[in-house]
This record gives structure tokens, C-alpha cells and sequence, in this order.
């Protein structure tokens, strides 16, 4: 089996050096003084964990990081992180955050969200964060159910899912969030898992480097109301047939002797191959940096939900212009073509009648 670590996602020990700065901090010091409350067993415990051990090595100080959140389970990361931070309403944590993102550069802001939270209510705010390339970092924690309001199906619930909600199954095909932000042009998309104990720092580490909107998504097990989503990537047997890890610049391979991998077939979709069968040049050669989305695009596609081989890693990371810098580009050089705005004169000018 392939592990999923810092070595495969092209990590060193972290930000620390790159920045200049001096690792002072450590994980006690981002644990707040209030007591943690999800149910017993809940994927978000790993979660929490991961980022608190992360943000030590990103150099950067307590009172420039800002997490925000809207409404779910997850929405209380906020209250455990000893950062400044701010408890939203349903959906909308995507668009507080550009607006302080784009007027506080010098902050790094996380938005933590649930699949309900993200892609329901909030869904219209997360694509436009993330076409804008606002300089955010969000998290989606993805359990495929409803579990602050006791189990109703979610955008990711899988097709015939049967909740209090859907009590005959659920009618519509689930999102796959991937997908959504690769078709959003986000320009770092990425997929881990909470039982990943290595390979779920490292993305986030990847994450914090990012310019721009970065997306992850973070398998979460509900435990009790959705438990064993994801059973087919985290059993032993499991977890080594059906973990896909994605390196860059090399073939797509996985398995536990690696005997699988992926080729592109004459139509151009993806599809799934025994090694032993075909030429290894065959294999489709994985590209992260490749301004085009549509190979990323494509491997998100392999799978329909995560009882199947399931690729986990960086999808897409590439360079573009940050909204706010751009915004603020735009207004210095508007200021410097036309001077001072006069309010007086954008009112009463130009597209004005007087009516009566």
C-alpha cells in the first residue's frame, strides 16, 4: 500500500524555514481553554488535532490567524482554536471571510464548513471564493449527512440514501465536491480523510503554502448517524484496494502491490486497468500543476462516492492573481488616473431622472 505522507505530496517539515521565521509555537498553544464537545468517536476530534499540531510549523503568530465557520458540527472549530475567530450563520462563513480576507492581507483565514453548510445554503458562496481566488483555506468536512440536526440527507448523500428526511430514499444525485471547485476554477483542490494521520497534515501543510483559494476536502466519519461511510477506504482490506494517492509527475497507480492504475481510453475518460495488462507508459501521469483543469477534473471522476477506488491527494495547484491584490491594484490605480472618488458626482450624474 502507498503511503499517504509529507514525502508523496512534496513536503518538507513544514513553513518555518521558507518563512524566515522561528518555530516558537507548539500544539498546546493553539488549544483553547473550552471543552470539546462532538459525540464520542467523531471524525472531527482527528481533525482538530491535525490542524492544531500543523499551525505550529507554519510560523505564522496566534493573533494574525483568523477560523471562521457557519452552522453544523463543524462550525465549532472556532470555539476550540486559541486564534481569533468567528461563529457565522448557515452557509455564509465563504463570503465573511472574503471580506476580511480581501481588507486584512496580512491574515491567514481559514473557513471551516460541513457538506450541508458548503454546498447547500452555502454553495453559492464557496464557488464565487473560489473563481475570485480569494487568499482563503477552506475546509470541508464531509460525513455525507446532516448531523447537527440529527440526520437528514446532505448534497453529498449518496442516491437512495434513507434519512428522516428521505425516509423512501433520497431522489437526487449527490455532489461531488471535487468536482464542484475544480469546475469553480479553484486553484488548489484537494481530497484527504480523517484517519489519516499523515497524509491529512501534510495536505493541510500544502494548503497553508497555497495564494489563493485552497479547497480540501476531508472525509469525516459521523458515527452516529452516518457510520461506516466510508468503510470501503478505511477497513485494512479496504483502505489498500481502494486508496488511490495521487503523485505529482508520476503514473497513477495503487493497490497494495500497486498492481492497479489508471489510463485514459480512446474516448478520453479514465478508467481503471490492471497493470499486468498494459504498457506502464499507458498509465496516465499525474499533473497538479496543469493550468487546464481537465485531467483533474477527470480523477475526481473515478469515483462516484467512496465505496469505490477513490483518489486522495492534491487534484490541482496552480498559480493565479489573488482577488484581493488585484482589488487593490485596481482601486491605487484608478485613484492615480482620476484622483479622490467624489461621492456627490457618482450620485447625481450620468443615468439620473427625476420622476414627478
Amino acid at each position: 500500500m502507498v503511503e499517504g505522507n509529507g514525502e508523496t505530496l512534496g513536503l518538507g517539515r513544514g513553513l518555518t524555514e521558507a518563512s524566515g521565521g522561528v518555530n516558537t509555537l507548539a500544539r498546546k498553544d493553539f488549544v483553547s481553554d473550552q471543552e470539546v464537545r462532538w459525540c464520542p468517536g467523531c471524525g472531527d476530534y482527528a481533525i482538530l488535532a491535525a490542524i492544531q499540531r500543523v499551525m505550529p510549523e507554519l510560523g505564522i503568530p496566534r493573533e494574525k490567524i483568523v477560523f471562521l465557520s457557519g452552522i453544523g458540527c463543524a462550525s465549532r472549530f472556532p470555539y476550540y482554536m486559541n486564534t481569533y475567530g468567528l461563529h457565522g450563520i448557515h452557509g455564509r462563513a465563504p463570503a465573511i471571510a472574503t471580506g476580511l480576507a480581501t481588507t486584512r492581507p496580512d491574515l491567514s483565514v481559514w473557513v471551516v464548513m460541513g457538506d450541508g453548510d458548503a454546498l447547500s445554503i452555502g454553495g453559492n458562496h464557496l464557488i464565487h471564493a473560489l473563481r475570485r481566488n480569494v487568499n482563503l483555506k477552506l475546509l470541508m468536512f464531509n460525513n455525507q449527512i446532516y448531523g447537527l440536526t440529527k440526520g437528514q440527507y446532505s448534497p453529498t448523500s449518496e442516491q437512495g440514501k434513507v434519512t428522516k428526511s428521505t425516509p423512501f430514499g433520497s431522489l437526487e444525485r449527490p455532489f461531488n465536491p471535487v468536482s464542484v471547485a475544480l469546475g469553480a476554477e479553484g486553484t488548489f483542490v484537494a481530497r484527504t480523510m480523517d484517519v489519516e494521520r499523515k497524509h491529512l497534515p501534510a495536505v493541510l501543510r500544502r494548503a497553508a503554502a497555497h495564494r489563493g483559494s485552497a479547497f480540501v476536502e476531508i472525509y469525516q466519519n459521523c458515527n452516529i448517524f452516518n457510520d461506516g461511510a466510508f468503510l470501503a477506504l478505511t477497513s485494512k482490506e479496504g483502505g489498500s484496494r481502494n486508496r488511490i494517492y495521487l503523485e505529482h509527475g508520476k503514473p497513477v497507480r495503487f493497490g497494495t502491490d500497486l498492481e492497479k492504475g489508471v489510463r485514459m481510453d480512446k474516448d478520453g475518460r479514465l478508467e481503471i486497468v490492471s497493470v499486468s495488462d498494459v504498457d506502464i507508459s499507458h498509465l496516465v501521469v499525474h499533473d497538479e500543476h496543469r493550468d487546464n483543469p481537465s485531467l483533474a477534473f477527470a480523477l475526481s471522476r473515478i469515483a462516484e462516492g467512496p465505496t469505490t477506488p477513490t483518489p486522495f491527494g492534491i487534484f490541482r495547484d496552480v498559480e493565479r492573481p489573488v482577488y484581493g491584490e488585484v482589488m487593490e491594484n485596481q482601486l491605487r490605480s484608478a485613484s492615480e488616473k482620476q484622483g479622490p472618488g467624489d461621492l456627490e458626482r457618482l450620485l447625481f450624474t450620468e443615468d439620473t431622472w427625476t420622476v414627478g
